[in-house]
Parts: C-alpha cells; sequence; structure tokens
C-alpha cells in the first residue's frame, strides 16, 4: 500500500517535474484528489492546483480498489425498480452485486431514442409526454451537464465514481475535484449500464408507464402498470424523479406519508464563455491547464431570512427547454465533455419556503406553485412566440426596469427566446431577490451583471417539492412496508452522484433484510 503525499504547486507546473526534485524515491503514484484555486486570478494572482496522491517506492505495488460481496439466496419476487434514472440504476447495479436481479421500469425509451424526441421538442415544438428532458433512460441528469458534484458525505461514492470509470467514463473522474461527465458521454455510458445489467439477470422495460402502487392494508405489494397490467413484488423501490407530479398524487391519495419541502426557484443567466473566463481567470484565461471558469455564488438576505444561489453550472454549455408538460415550459442547463460552447450559464434560484410562500394545508400545494409559473410562460410563449421558446430579458433590462428587448441578442437555446419581462411571469418576492443577489454577485466577480448577459427562465425543478418519509435505518416508508422512497423525487437527494449513492443505501437496506 502507498503513501499519501498532499501539496500545491502552480497550476502550469508539471506534477512529475515536481516529484522528481522534491521527493526523488517516488517511483510511482496515482491521483487522489485534483482541485483548482483561482481566487486572485482576475487580480493578476497565479492559479495553485492542489493535489492528494498516493505514492510507492521502487518494487512497491498499488492496492487495487475492490470491495467483496456475497451472493445471497433470494427466492422471492425480483425487486421492482421504478425509474431508470442514476437512483434506480445503481440500486439495480448494487442488487447485482449481490446476485440479486430486479425489474426495472422506465416510462420513457432508451437514451438514442429518447434524443430523438427531444430534438423534435427543440426544434419543432413537439412534445412527447413521455420523452423528454426528463424522463426516459438515465433520467433528468442525462441532459443536465453530467456533473457528479456532491456535498454528501458516505462511502459509497468511491463505488460510484469507479464504476462510472468501468463503463467508461474518463479515468479523471475518480479524483478530480467537481468531475464532469458531459451529456455527450453520460448517454453511451448509461446505455453501457443498462446493457450490463441485462446480461446480469435484470430485466428492463421501457415505455411502461406505473399507472399506481398495489396494496394490502399498510403494506405495498406491488405495481400496476398504465395497460393495465400487474406486477407483484416485496420490495417496490420508487425512483421516479422529480418530475413525475403525478406518482404525488398517486401517493397523496393512497395516504403514503409525505411532508412539504423548500425548493428554489428563479431563471438560468447566460454569459459568452470567453467574458466569464476573463472574468474568473483574468490574464490566465485560455491556458490549457485552466479550462473553462466555473463559478459558485450565494446571497443571504438576513432580514427575509431568505437565500439565493448559483446552481448546476454549465461551463461552455446551453440552456435547454426541459418541461415535462405540454403546456408548461421550464429552463435547465447542460454541456458536453469539451465544455466548448461559446457560452456559459448557471441557475439563479431563490428559496421558495413551504407554509411561508405556498400554503401549510395542502401538501402539493408547493407541486402547484411551480406548475403555475411553467404554464403561465408557456401562455406568454403562445402569445407572443410559437409556444416552444423561453422568456428572456438581458440583465440589463432586468435590473433598470426597462422594457424586454432580445432580437439581437445572441444565446445558446436550441428553442429560441422571446422577449419578455421577467417580473410578470415570476412572483415579486423572487425577482426582488433576484435583483438584490445580482448586485452582490457583480461585487463578487466583477462583470457579473454586465449588459453582455441574458436571463431566461423559469427554473423551477430544483428538488422536488415533497419528501416521501422513510424510516432512516431501513429506507422503508413510514406509512407503507414493501415501499422504499428513493432518490431525487423522494426528496433524499440532489444531483446525479447522490441520487445513486441513495440507490445504493437502498439496495443494501434490501440486503440487510435478507440476512
Amino acid at each position: 500500500m502507498g503513501q499519501k503525499l498532499q501539496f500545491k504547486i502552480p497550476f502550469d507546473q508539471d506534477v512529475e517535474t515536481y516529484l522528481k526534485k522534491n521527493h526523488p524515491k517516488v517511483a510511482d503514484y496515482r491521483l487522489i484528489s485534483k482541485s483548482l484555486d483561482a481566487r486572485g486570478a482576475s487580480r493578476g494572482k497565479k492559479p495553485i492546483c492542489h493535489y492528494s496522491l498516493e505514492v510507492i517506492g521502487a518494487n512497491e505495488h498499488f492496492d487495487a480498489f475492490t470491495e467483496s460481496f456475497t451472493k445471497k439466496e433470494f427466492n422471492g419476487k425480483p425487486p421492482i425498480i421504478i425509474g431508470a434514472g442514476p437512483a434506480g440504476l445503481f440500486c439495480a447495479l448494487r442488487l447485482a452485486e449481490y446476485g440479486i436481479s430486479s425489474i426495472i421500469l422506465e416510462r420513457g425509451a432508451p437514451a438514442n431514442e429518447r434524443m430523438k424526441h427531444i430534438s423534435r421538442h427543440w426544434r419543432y415544438g413537439v412534445f412527447d409526454q413521455e420523452n423528454n428532458v426528463c424522463f426516459g433512460e438515465g433520467g433528468a441528469g442525462l441532459f443536465s451537464d453530467g456533473k457528479l458534484i456532491t456535498r454528501v458525505k458516505s462511502p459509497h461514492i468511491n463505488y460510484v465514481m469507479n464504476k462510472l470509470v468501468d463503463f467508461g467514463a474518463p479515468a479523471e473522474v475518480a479524483y478530480v475535484s467537481n468531475p464532469h461527465l458531459g451529456s455527450n458521454k453520460i448517454r453511451a455510458l448509461i446505455s453501457k449500464i443498462t446493457d450490463f445489467l441485462r446480461t446480469a439477470g435484470h430485466e428492463i422495460r421501457y415505455q411502461q408507464k406505473v399507472e399506481g402502487l398495489l396494496y394490502e392494508g399498510g403494506t405495498v405489494v406491488g405495481v400496476e402498470l398504465q395497460d393495465g397490467s400487474k406486477l407483484y413484488s416485496d420490495h417496490v423501490i420508487l425512483a421516479a424523479g422529480h418530475s413525475a407530479h403525478e406518482i404525488y398524487h398517486h401517493l397523496e391519495k393512497n395516504n403514503v406519508e409525505m411532508k412539504q419541502k423548500d425548493f428554489a426557484v428563479g431563471v438560468r443567466i447566460e454569459h459568452f464563455r470567453r467574458d466569464m473566463d476573463k472574468m474568473q481567470f483574468g490574464d490566465f484565461a485560455g491556458h490549457e491547464n485552466l479550462g473553462t471558469a466555473r463559478y459558485r455564488l450565494s446571497y443571504h438576505d438576513h432580514e427575509q431570512n431568505r437565500g439565493t444561489y448559483s446552481f448546476c453550472m454549465c461551463p461552455g454549455g446551453y440552456v435547454l427547454s426541459s418541461g415535462t408538460d405540454e403546456n408548461g415550459i421550464v429552463v435547465n442547463g447542460m454541456s458536453n465533455f469539451a465544455r466548448n460552447s461559446p457560452w456559459s450559464n448557471a441557475a439563479l434560484v431563490v428559496t421558495v419556503k413551504a407554509g411561508r410562500d405556498f400554503s401549510k394545508d395542502n401538501l402539493l400545494s408547493g407541486m402547484a406553485f411551480q406548475k403555475n409559473i411553467e404554464k403561465h410562460a408557456f401562455e406568454l410563449s403562445k402569445k407572443y412566440a410559437s409556444g416552444k421558446e423561453v422568456p428572456s430579458q438581458t440583465i440589463e433590462q432586468f435590473l433598470s426596469g426597462k422594457n424586454a428587448d432580445v432580437k439581437n441578442q445572441k444565446h445558446s437555446c436550441p428553442s429560441g427566446v422571446f422577449s419578455q419581462n421577467l417580473e410578470e411571469l415570476l412572483p415579486e418576492f423572487i425577482t426582488k431577490e433576484l435583483k438584490t443577489a445580482l448586485g452582490d454577485f457583480d461585487k463578487k466577480i466583477k462583470g457579473f451583471s454586465s449588459t453582455q448577459g441574458v436571463l431566461m427562465a423559469p427554473e423551477t425543478r430544483t428538488s422536488a417539492p415533497v419528501n416521501i418519509q422513510r424510516d432512516k435505518k431501513s429506507l422503508v416508508s413510514t406509512s407503507h412496508t414493501g415501499l422504499y422512497p428513493c432518490g431525487e423525487g423522494a426528496g433524499h437527494a440532489g444531483g446525479i452522484t447522490s441520487a445513486a449513492v441513495d440507490g445504493i443505501k437502498v439496495a443494501e437496506s434490501i440486503v440487510r433484510q435478507l440476512n
């Protein structure tokens, strides 16, 4: 086993040169983590890279990353997994390690076929209720940049990252801080995962929408599909994602325990990539070792006790129309692995508080809050454009109160944009907080709120509007045995990595019960 070595060097210095000079006895190394500190680069301070390495000397060898799994005897009906997003797929992968097969039900199509439906929506406005940016193999994460950033602390993160590398992700995913796959690479990778699962005995059924769960008293015993057929199992994993709103209605009707939760709503802000790189890196912008600039910004209004923050930052990316309803518009962001589009974007969102900004009397009023904004955006698009274009306004127009005019504004959105005063679309408290935060962000990144930026809206699907309650140890629903709420849609994850980790945790819980 090697020794751990940590150090920092200028971003343009070679690691091997540093090791030869300072640690000549090191025969080989492998990266544990790598991160960039570019604070002060815009003021001429040279960016620094932080490294953590495992190093070995002569005649030493690296230990392989391995986990051992004991195959389990499983004679019951296969677990049913609702949803082929990161939570559902990694739940199935973990079960496969123990020799347990499952049935995965996905309402949409395989990734490649799904992409054709999405392209038709962006170009022609032809919407498919079951194949869109949120529904289909891979889930919403397939078209949200492929970012693997997570703030959760879990022993399963190494498993997730190494599995992704096993299925074709770049090796750096296992060690780079804030790793990024890119939407183009994650699509191919997801297909390899589902191919593997099939060879391991798992059954994957596409275009099989779950109409509802089957109950016997306080126990979930299976699912009913849209065609009326029924499947039974002692273990039903609900990993449907945060946009499967009809599931929430079904759960509420059947008294499955849920609780309202906070979420966030706002806009996508887009800059030219070259401008953002210059704002962040100053004269170092464009250096091959730096790549494309990222940022994370936050502002807290202490008087209102409300936060505004950047979310899902997509350097060198695109803003996408990402709704799941024919009469609603939602925006999201993505970028490919190369991050080489001319634009960079991020969500700028304001905290929406349960019981304060929407009624606490109706369990699903948070969802209604989201959908009302999305519907209004669509109605404005139909009125002023064709119904597929997204509402847009420059930052300068938004801050100064000028009428929106984006006719000559270049942008990345494949669906197109139309001029719309965002104060007429979003609730007043959201636009007020956005204006205040934009002033603060311009101090932190000089030029951030310049006239070169554009806002597109609405960004409403940041997280689930409810939390499906579950026991902290068994991860089983607190009201119904046999049901395992899982991932983002259940309110227990946020992002690809944390959703995958949650799927693994559910699989481990099922295995523990077998013991």
